[in-house]
């Protein structure tokens, strides 16, 4: 699939397949910039954005860099924010995440590169930042203004509220966007309460504007900025008055805009079974009507008169969606014949939170079930927890009379680091491997309540993870060698994985696009078994998106959520608990699989306890 742009957008807006696609674009713009206005004998003026959305496209600039000459020697940059008050070598400053990210590995030269100073006094503030905005007028303005989009709409730090035609300044922090960075700075205690960021007017004064977004959990605040009013609550839609902005969103982003989610309502379309199932279930909920009981004037009601005129009448559209619904409720997931089955969890519980129904359920009925975890999850452990368990091996120890000595010297090292350690610091090795330690033998006491032995399950401990930081390295080519390796050993029937890409820390979209590539690779050499994607962690397909679903049991599902009880250091409360949810997995996991199995009640199809609902991956 191309990119392509979408109609009826108060901002061009163009959407790519995959994020990597856009960030390769929005490359290719900034060098093209670069290398023009170095034949023209001109600076490159950039404006450039931190957070999760910009590393590909840094990464990729890089690469450009290295492999292909990209001179950066005659680019100037303007940050766009900086935390108050933050020292510049603090783990979580933009000076220092930018210098680690970006500014280290290319050739601009050090009196180029422009970042807000978080370790200024207060009664230094107002200077340095009129001293920013005349520094951006000296360097003849920006050229290309590099933006994301926040939770609550802001780019930079503009929050809710802020005018027009703001400047550099200080600024208090929206809720929302602390919480989002609370997983960066170990707590949301330790994020600083307000930041420096570059004003609308100061974005607005750029000649073009390129505002990045990625993944579902920005598609909300896209849709308010794209097709929603000029708004101080919603900053990002500022951007509807400048001469020459441009939205760049994979699909994800992209899929609450209205040309997408419901392009009948845009525009005359040409209609596919997909589009038809999708018109016709959302009609189906919406009115609190089964499918076999929708009428000609429902249709008509919701401005689907085109698809009833075209493929009409109701009847013949529900019949038509309600029996490709019940295809998709499968009692064996994996056939009466006993197969082997393996399912990629990223994090050492994915697998249960997610699937642990249908896992149960295929353990049941005799199937060999393998769980690859992919990461070690030792990053989302507390501190206190690492503690209690080392103490408890030193005790353990002693009670049996095992030489203690080593355990002693262990627990000095762990002691005095975690007594010196700072919000956002990177654990140490020791501290790392404990806590990876304890997420695995969770792992193992999990799958035990599903009935999965300990010789079925596969710890890769992927590279890309080994970083002791949310940040995340790319993929390593040993991580793929791993993943084809264990698909060719094991010759699954299915293979399971979490195609949930609003993961707040991007592992699950990594391990996809892992898996993903390698199993492109070994079909060139041989068949690979069915791929079935999962959700769960953060939300549940569409019921118009689902291809399967499967019915779990009072029973089944209790025994699902004991599974997850089994995580404690993920119980009580998730380190990250990520898009402004609360809730502990269990939870979750119960109110999903309740509410999969009320919306077919809704549609009037068969009534069932619960149910876990897999799309189909064809690559």
């Amino acid at each position: 699939m191309a990119s392509h742009y979408i109609p009826r957008t108060k901002v061009p807006a163009i959407v790519f397949p995959s994020s990597a696609q856009a960030a390769r674009n929005v490359a290719l713009q900034v060098s093209e910039l670069i290398k023009q206005n170095q034949s023209q004998g001109k600076m490159a003026v950039l404006g450039l954005p931190t957070g999760s959305t910009p590393v590909s496209l840094y990464r990729e600039l890089i690469r450009m860099h290295k492999e292909e000459g990209l001179d950066f020697s005659r680019v100037i940059t303007f940050n766009l924010d900086e935390y108050f008050p933050i020292n510049p070598s603090h783990p979580q400053s933009y000076r220092h995440w930018m210098r680690e990210t970006f500014f280290d590995h290319v050739n601009i030269p050090e009196n180029q590169i422009h970042i807000p100073d978080g370790s200024l006094d207060f009664n230094q503030l107002e200077e340095f930042c009129i001293h920013y905005e005349k520094k951006i007028r000296a360097a003849g303005g920006i050229d290309l203004q590099l933006l994301g989009i926040g939770r609550s709409g802001h780019m930079g730090f503009n929050e809710p509220g802020a005018t027009r035609h703001s400047r550099t300044r200080l600024v208090t922090l929206d809720a929302v966007t602390r919480t989002d960075a609370a997983q960066s700075f170990a707590g949301e205690d330790n994020v600083p309460l307000r930041a420096l960021t570059m004003g609308v007017g100061s974005i607005m004064d750029a000649r073009k504007v390129i505002l990045m977004a990625f993944g579902e959990h920005k598609a909300p605040m896209v849709k308010k900025a794209l097709e929603g009013p000029v708004s101080e609550n919603i900053t990002a839609s500022f951007l509807q008055e400048h001469p020459d902005a441009t939205f760049i969103l994979d699909q994800s982003a992209a899929r609450e805009l209205s040309a997408i989610s419901r392009p009948w309502t845009v525009g005359p379309i040409s209609w596919t079974d997909a589009l038809i199932r999708k018109a016709v279930i959302e009609l189906s909920l919406k009115t609190k009507k089964g499918l076999l009981k929708l009428s000609d004037e429902d249709f008509r009601e919701h401005d689907l008169h085109e698809l009833l005129r075209e493929h009409g009448p109701s009847g013949v559209l529900g019949r038509s969606v309600f029996r490709q619904m019940m295809e998709t409720i499968c009692d064996e997931p994996a056939g009466k014949k006993k197969e082997t089955i393996l399912i990629f969890s990223p994090h050492p519980d994915d697998d249960v939170i997610s699937m642990g129904g249908t896992l149960i359920r295929l353990v049941e009925q005799g199937h060999q079930v393998h769980v690859a975890y992919m990461t070690s999850g030792n990053i989302a452990v507390f501190d206190y927890d690492a503690w209690r368990f080392t103490d408890f091996v030193s005790g353990f120890n002693k009670l049996f009379q095992i030489d203690e000595k080593e355990t002693e010297n262990l627990k000095k090292r762990v002691r005095g680091f975690l007594d010196a350690k700072v919000p956002g610091q990177t654990d140490s090795q020791d501290l790392l491997n404990i806590k990876a330690l304890i997420r695995e033998t969770e792992a193992r006491a999990a799958a035990a309540v599903c009935g999965i032995p300990p010789t079925q399950l596969e710890f890769l401990n992927l590279r890309f993870y080994r970083t002791g930081t949310i940040a995340k390295a790319p993929i390593h080519p040993e991580d793929l060698n791993d993943i084809e390796n264990l698909i060719t050993r094991l010759k699954p029937l299915q293979i399971y994985v979490a195609g949930e890409l609003s993961d707040p820390h991007g592992t699950h979209r990594v391990c996809a696009e892992a898996i993903f590539e390698a199993i492109r690779r070994l079909r060139e050499k041989e068949t690979c078994g069915e791929i079935w994607l999962y959700r769960g962690a953060w939300e549940e397909w569409e019921p118009h998106e689902l291809e399967r679903v499967i019915p779990l049991s009072p029973e089944v599902l209790e025994l699902k959520k004991m599974a997850i009880f089994r995580h404690q250091s993920q119980k009580d409360r998730a380190m990250y608990p990520g898009i402004s949810d609360r809730r502990e997995f269990w939870q979750r996991a119960e109110y999903r699989n309740l509410g999969t199995a009320m919306a077919f009640d809704q549609m009037g199809l068969p009534e069932f306890f619960a149910l876990e609902g897999f799309v189909r991956w064809h690559g």
